[in-house]
């Protein structure tokens, strides 16, 4: 079960929440490092998250078309 850090950048959504996580690549030509963001859509029970929370987010099976995280308690 893999794991993950993020930030909420959206909590807009009913029992759902945007994760950004932020990673960094290396150029294969230049061999300069880059800021990658990628988000997720976690499941959120009890809407208790909100934007800017950091948190930690868990595999789970897919919920919905988008949703295959899960809000892990802190």
């Amino acid at each position: 079960m893999r794991t993950i850090k993020g930030v909420v950048s959206s909590d807009k959504m009913d029992k759902t929440v945007v994760v950004s996580v932020h990673s960094y690549k290396t150029h294969p030509k230049y061999h300069k490092k880059y800021r990658v963001t990628t988000k997720f859509y976690a499941h959120d029970e009890n809407n208790e998250f909100k934007a800017g929370d950091e948190i930690t987010i868990k595999e789970i099976k897919p919920m919905s078309k988008l949703k295959r995280w899960e809000v892990v308690k802190d």
